[in-house]
Order: C-alpha cells, then sequence, then structure tokens
C-alpha cells in the first residue's frame, strides 16, 4: 500500500474469491473496517522454509519467547493481504512472505487484522503488534516513525467498469466520481488531480474514499463511482477477480517500495528482519511466492533497511501478462 503523509496505509482489493464473484451483488466492507482482531497464520501452500539461527539469535527475547510474531495488518487489500472465505484467516502474498521471513528466523507470524491507519501507531505507541504488513509504501513520513524494510516493489494505477462507460482519462478526471482507499497515497494523487481541474476553471473531481479497498471496488463495479485508483498489484488481482466486470486504466506509475513497519529501537530485529527477506531471494522462496501470487513483476533484488532514497524501486523481474 502507499500511504498518504498521515500514519495510514498504502492500498487495495480485499476480496476471497468467492466475494469477488459477487461483488456486483453486496459489498464486503464487513471484513475490516475496524480491528477485529481476527488472525491467520497465512496459506498452507506456501513453500517451506529453514531456520537460520544467526538470523534467529538476533530477534528480540521478548518477540520470540511466545514462539511468534504479532503481525498489524489490514486485511481488505487482494492480493497483498485479505480473508479467506473462513472471514477469519489472513491470506495473500504479504501474508505468504511474511510467513516465509518469520519461519527463516525460527517463529511464526500471527496476523491480526486492523485499520490501516492504527497499524503503525500500534507497532511504534501501543505496542500491540511487533510488526506491521500492510503493502506500507516507504516514504520520508513513515521512516520517520518506524523502521522499514524493504522486500517489494508496486506503483499506482486506475480501473474502470469494462468498456469504460465514463469516458474516464487519469490525466483529466474532472466531474468524475473517483473511488480511493482512505489514508493512502492515492488520496494524495486524486486530491492533486482535482486542484488541477478548478485551477482550470473544470469542475472538481468527487473523491470517495472508503475504509477499506473492497468496499471502493464495489462502488465502481456496482457504478457508484466512475473510476478508482489503487497499488497496481490490487487493481491486477481486482480485474481479474471480479470477472471482466473491471478493466485497467492507463499505465503504472509512481513505482516505489513497500516496506515492514518495525520499532525504531529494535535495529537488531529490522535487520533480522531485512536478512531474512535476502536469504528467501538467495534460496528461490521469495520468487516462488510471487509467482504463485502472479505479483512477480514487482520484485525487487535488494531489502533495504530505512533506504535513503525510497529502496530500490526497480522491479528485478519484467512485467508478467
Amino acid at each position: 500500500m502507499f500511504l498518504t503523509t498521515t500514519p495510514g496505509k498504502r492500498a487495495a482489493v480485499g476480496l476471497t474469491a468467492a466475494a469477488a464473484m459477487a461483488l456486483s451483488l453486496a459489498a464486503c466492507g464487513s471484513k475490516s473496517d475496524s480491528d477485529s482482531g481476527s488472525s491467520g497464520t497465512g496459506s498452507s501452500a506456501a513453500p517451506s522454509v529453514s531456520v537460520d539461527k544467526a538470523l534467529a539469535d538476533k530477534v528480540p527475547a521478548a518477540i520470540k519467547a511466545d514462539g511468534k510474531i504479532l503481525v498489524g495488518s489490514d486485511t481488505t487489500y487482494a492480493p497483498s493481504e485479505f480473508l479467506a472465505d473462513d472471514g477469519k484467516t489472513a491470506e495473500g502474498f504479504d501474508v505468504d512472505l511474511f510467513g516465509a521471513v518469520a519461519a527463516k528466523l525460527g517463529l511464526k507470524a500471527e496476523f491480526q487484522t486492523a485499520t490501516f491507519g492504527d497499524i503503525i501507531p500500534g507497532v511504534t505507541e501501543s505496542g500491540k503488534y511487533e510488526i506491521g504488513v500492510s503493502s506500507f509504501t516507504v516514504n520520508p513520513e513513515r521512516l520517520a516513525q518506524a523502521n522499514m524494510v524493504t522486500y517489494y516493489s508496486a506503483g499506482t494505477q486506475w480501473a474502470t467498469k469494462k468498456g469504460n462507460p465514463a469516458g474516464i482519462k487519469p490525466d483529466d478526471a474532472c466531474g468524475k466520481k473517483i473511488a480511493v482507499q482512505k489514508d493512502t497515497v492515492q488520496v494524495d494523487d486524486i486530491g492533486a488531480r482535482s486542484k488541477k481541474c478548478t485551477e482550470a476553471g473544470k469542475p472538481a473531481i468527487t473523491v470517495d474514499p472508503y475504509p477499506g479497498q473492497d468496499t471502493a471496488t464495489n462502488a465502481v463495479v456496482t457504478g457508484k463511482d466512475d473510476a478508482m485508483l489503487a497499488d497496481s498489484p490490487v487493481i491486477a488481482y481486482a480485474v481479474k477477480q471480479t470477472n471482466g466486470q473491471l478493466e485497467t486504466l492507463g499505465e503504472i506509475y509512481d513505482s516505489a517500495p513497500y516496506g515492514y513497519a518495525i520499532k525504531k529501537d529494535q535495529t537488531a530485529f529490522a535487520e533480522a528482519v531485512r536478512d531474512a527477506v535476502k536469504a528467501l531471494i538467495a534460496d528461490g522462496t521469495y520468487k516462488k511466492i510471487l509467482e504463485k501470487w502472479g505479483v512477480q513483476a514487482g520484485a525487487i533484488d535488494n531489502p533495504e533497511l530505512n533506504p535513503s532514497q525510497g529502496g530500490d524501486a526497480s522491479p528485478s523481474a519484467s512485467p508478467s501478462a
């Protein structure tokens, strides 16, 4: 997910396959409009991972004492993180990948559903979570709040109803109704576009912010809004899961790294997480997980801790078909 200047998140579609097929009939907003405390250990189909003892030894005793890492995640952002058909088990490529990171550290990842904007404060202030894994785009605001470990690269993309009945143009959406998820970088994006419209004497863009990406997507499918913008893997997944009811619009732009959010005073833990990602890249586990979810176009080669210039935002793999 991308983030605005508020302590929030990135962005995307929180749909199970079944929910996506029924998207035109009902919204899926019940999944994570607020902190539900639901958790999951991810997909059982993820590759098995061996423990790296040297890395495991870097994990603070307070974190590894119970054998698990408590993860705050906004589970409305498929294919990154969303809830399975049971309504409580987290799944997605973020879930599988961090599950593998935790396993490399000799631990299990326990995902707890949270509102996006509450996750980083839950890591850095209240201590409710031991890490934030929720497609957080790395930016200066987040780097000021937490240690950030990069692990993926994504950009922003637009989507509209099949056939683009509203005639949406991303560079000229004046007077149109556009859906976005709250606390995401896309809120700032569409706000800036709307300002350009009014400065040019054109109608402002009506911006509809939703608490979850699932409800934003539903608004476009049902025709309530004319289009939406979100992180590129989320848009691609939404188009696929809505069975042709949506189509992408324009090119992917503003690519930037996703990062895990870790408390500022836990640098050794952050280094261990970074090195665990490096180990997963080296042994091929990283690639397998991204390919499982069809998001390998955003793979990176070199995970970083607190990158000074936003990290490695260039995907190491070419876009998939």
